[in-house]
């Protein structure tokens, strides 16, 4: 027994003797990007470790020395020998290659026109949301912002309007004033930039990654990223063969069917599809029904090692019902899921406002690698969209609810029948009929980068942007309700009689808009198209060394508006509405500049500033966009807008720990801002007041200031908890003249000047926080969760009140909401089914069914979505 003892601890000393400690970092070969979560295995054996978030790894191997094998998903596998002295061994950086066959690699991204935050050595504030993070959390019955509310700065909400209803709101500036790109290319709309994500519901299924930008960000262009920029990447066509079928389903009847399929990289082409079908009765709401398909073709060539081709084409045709704010009161009589646009029509759910839309978009990108320190890369798109909204032609005061506040069609339609002349109805005679506003577009544009490295330590490009638009936009009839006809004669002045009858219908439908519209003779109330021409360059250098890195940028812009209008319109200043208006052409630029600097290891500071000179959108340029040439000119001119940015930040990155702080300063003058629509009130003993109307504020200026933090800990290869919040201050700054005008004839009603200071920016929190975990239960089960709390929330800057406010001597404030908490969970477990994977997810949004008031516009209030859910099941082939 003593001999088997001293055996045993013969052995066991040689063993503990032969230990040796191997360290290294594991990085991207040609970015010198850490990889975390690389595996790194002692060869023969199951000792491993992962690596942290700098790519660092240190693992005790049993011998002093052998081999690792190091793994990364998407990466070729590499082998690293070692050979320990004084019972330590360090490798250094080991740079591993990106596998050409890999799922995840593309035949083209567009290295030269995508801004992502890691091209650039100069920190900014950035989140990076993952493909994998976004099929598991935004796919199905959420919207696309889903994915990236769980990030600092980040709100989203109206998600109870509809499908693609959701607004998303950065740093406390709305989408117009947040530029996302879809692999570099600007996709906000050109005439007012907003982002509509009913058009882009397929976007959850095609990105790659999406990279939230704060403040100043990484893009060249000059563009609108007062608040940030949301830069979506977009897969392209796979070098590996296979694909994947997904079946969805959730609550309110959601269900949708994926498939998706590779060709792989044959010889030098390659191609992808993908194509769905998604439905539901309604999304959380009543009456927000909804139907929809996605698809996408990728087909890419590579002719040799230095040029690379991809030609993309996807679109998200759909339609949805439409659920909009209302009164507390509303809420408080018929529910929180009420919808005062939905009724009942011949026994089925029919509802006055439908969005439809086909919105599809092609782009041909062109990669050349010219030289190992010059490369091209440059983007040919376009899209047309085709499509609108409908709603009520004729007074809203003619809409006939029942006793549930549901909109009566039925008796409507006997109203309309019993009124009519002959089966004409109109809006002189009390009739309601359910109409369409056409907004299509033709969209064009070319992108190019050209990229050097002057040296080690220097790096230039310089580029072009030009875009190439025109946006038409009219009235036609859907439902007439009962009617034959519908007399309308509205902004069409002498070129038709006045009691001109509009007796076609068209469907609602993005299949059907791509062909089929009323032509100029069936057009009413208004008919106009919008052109918009764009050219920019831009430039930027950088330079770094070992602890220290700068940048530069800068960018040139001139863009001209004109508007033609097939309908006389209402004459403004002796202007009418007919044919093409003069042509205004404003010049606009940015800059920007950075530095940051490495102090210890692992931890680095930085600081960012700009200023933009932005053109104003071109529906702030006309004074009645819809019905006159009229232009803004003299001191009622609109200028440019004017943003200033400062921020500064300290990132970390310590072993499984890493900590972004960022704090921010945005200075936003010159801006405009619309009061909205003011019902008149004919009892009023005030003229003004008796008229329906609307304000507009010129010359307003915002100040956004504030903190934000995001810290990530992985505990372990299964663990991972991570936190994030921002606070912010967000005011209204200093005078602004104000407009109010008649709604119908564009009459000057009053104007003046209002004090703004000290007034809070609304719509978004000022104050938020969240955390959230991911644990791996056992191998392919695992669960996560994020919880976000939102506070400082307040309603919309309405213009009667501050106008009110002013003339009282008193500093408006917007109601303040009440703060709210959402929980969503959610659980995978992937398992092998016959060499292929197959992966069931199941996510439930707001678990504790919170009833929340997510946001207040001019109109009313918007109630967040109740306990949402949605479960899939993927097979991998």
């Amino acid at each position: 027994m003593k001999k088997l003892l001293l055996i045993v601890f013969f052995l066991g000393s040689i063993a503990a003797f032969s230990q040796t400690t191997v360290t290294g970092t594991v990085v991207d070969s040609e970015t010198n990007s850490p990889l975390a979560g690389a595996n790194v295995v002692e060869t023969g054996t199951t000792n491993g470790v992962i690596t942290d978030f700098d790519g660092n790894f240190t693992l005790k191997t049993s011998s002093k020395t052998g081999t690792l094998t190091i793994s990364y998903i998407g990466y070729n596998v590499q082998k690293a020998q070692y050979n320990a002295v004084g019972g330590s061994a360090n490798l250094g950086t080991v740079k591993i290659t990106v596998d050409s066959d890999a799922l995840e690699e593309v035949v083209i991204v567009g290295k030269g026109i995508i801004d992502m935050a890691r091209d650039r050595q100069t920190p900014i504030a950035v989140s990076t949301i993952t493909s994998a993070e976004i099929q598991a959390k935004a796919v199905g019955n959420v919207e696309f912002p889903e994915a990236i509310k769980s990030t600092p700065s980040v709100y989203v909400s109206n998600q109870a309007g509809g499908f693609g209803d959701s607004q998303m709101f950065l740093r406390g500036f709305d989408q117009t004033n947040t530029a996302f790109l879809l692999n570099g290319q600007p996709i906000n709309g050109m005439e007012d930039g907003r982002m509509y994500w009913s058009n882009w519901s397929g976007m959850s299924d095609v990105a790659n990654a999406v990279q939230v930008q704060r403040g100043l960000g990484s893009s060249k262009l000059a563009i609108s990223s007062v608040g940030g920029t949301v830069n979506i990447v977009s897969r392209a066509a796979g070098r590996k063969q296979g694909g994947f079928a997904r079946f969805m389903t959730g609550n309110d009847s959601y269900f949708k069917g994926t498939f998706s399929y590779d060709s792989g990289l044959q010889g030098k082409w390659a191609y992808s599809i993908m194509i769905d079908h998604w439905q539901a009765h309604r999304k959380y709401s009543d009456g927000t029904a909804g139907q929809g398909q996605n698809y996408f073709i990728g087909v890419g060539y590579v002719p040799n090692d230095k040029h690379s081709f991809n030609l993309l084409l996807t679109g998200a045709p759909q339609f949805h019902d439409q659920n909009f704010s209302k009164s507390l009161e509303d809420y408080d009589l018929y529910g929180k899921r009420y919808n005062n646009n939905s009724g009942f029509y011949n026994g089925e759910r029919f509802t006055l406002r439908r969005n439809y839309y086909h919105k599809p978009i092609a782009n041909l990108n062109w990669d050349w690698e010219i030289s190992d320190k010059t490369n091209l890369s440059s983007v040919l798109y376009a899209s047309w969209g085709r499509g609108g909204g409908t709603g009520p032609a004729g007074s809203s005061r003619n809409i006939i609810y029942d006793n549930n506040g549901n909109v009566d069609f039925d008796a409507i339609e006997e109203a309309n029948i019993a009124g009519a002349d002959n089966g004409i109805g109109g809006y002189g005679n009390g009739s309601l009929a359910r109409r369409m506003s056409v907004n299509n577009h033709n969209w064009y544009g070319f992108l190019t980068n050209l990229e050097t490295a002057v040296s080690d330590n220097f790096t230039f490009n310089v580029g072009v942007d030009t875009r190439f638009y025109k946006g038409s936009h009219w009235y036609q009839m859907n439902d007439l309700l009962g009617l034959q006809g519908y007399a309308d004669n509205f902004g069409y002045g002498d070129l038709r009689d006045s009691d001109y009858v509009i007796n076609e219908t068209f469907e609602a439908n993005p299949w059907s808009a791509l062909f089929n519209s009323a032509d100029e003779g069936q057009r009413f109330n208004y008919d106009y198209s919008e052109f918009i021409n764009y050219i920019g360059g831009f430039g930027q250098a950088e330079y770094k060394i070992d602890n220290f890195s700068a940048f530069v940028q800068g960018a040139v812009s001139t863009q001209s508006y004109q508007r033609e209008g097939r309908a006389t319109g209402t004459e403004v200043e002796g202007v009418d509405g007919l044919g093409k208006s003069a042509k205004v052409n404003k010049t606009g630029y940015n800059i920007k500049g950075g530095m940051g600097y490495t102090f210890i290891e692992n931890n680095t500071v930085f600081v960012n500033a700009g200023y933009y000179s932005r053109q104003p959108f071109l529906d702030n340029i006309f004074d009645d966009i819809r019905n006159s040439n009229y232009i803004l000119d003299g001191e009622n001119e609109i200028d440019n807008e004017e943003i200033l940015g400062v921020e500064a930040g300290y990132r970390l990155r310590s072993g499984n720990f890493s900590l972004d702080l960022n704090a921010y300063y945005t200075k936003w003058g010159n801006r405009f801002l619309s009061g909205g629509f003011i019902e008149g009130d004919e009892t009023s003993s005030n003229p003004i007041e008796q008229v329906d109307r609307y304000q507009k504020f010129t010359g307003i200026t915002q100040v956004h200031k504030g903190f934000e933090f995001e810290g990530k800990y992985r505990y372990s290869s299964d663990f991972m908890i991570r936190a994030f919040g921002s606070i912010g201050n967000w005011k209204y700054d200093g005078d602004s003249p104000f407009q109010t005008r008649a709604s119908e004839t564009n009459e000057l009603l009053e104007e003046g000047n209002v004090n703004l200071t000290g007034t809070k920016v609304g719509n978004a929190p000022q104050t938020s926080f969240g955390f959230g975990f991911k644990y791996t239960i056992v191998d392919g089960l695992s669960v996560d969760a994020d919880y976000n709390i939102y506070t400082d929330l307040y309603g919309f800057v309405d213009a009667r009140d501050v106008t009110e406010a002013a003339f009282k001597n008193e500093v408006y404030q917007a109601d303040r909401l009440n703060a709210y908490s959402v929980l969503d969970a959610g659980l995978s477990y992937k398992f092998d089914f016959g060499g292929s994977d197959l992966t069931f997810r199941a996510n439930v949004y707001n678990a504790t069914n919170e009833m929340y008031l997510s946001q207040k516009d001019s109109y009313g209030y918007y109630y967040g979505n109740g306990r949402t859910w949605n479960a899939s099941l993927r097979y991998d082939f």
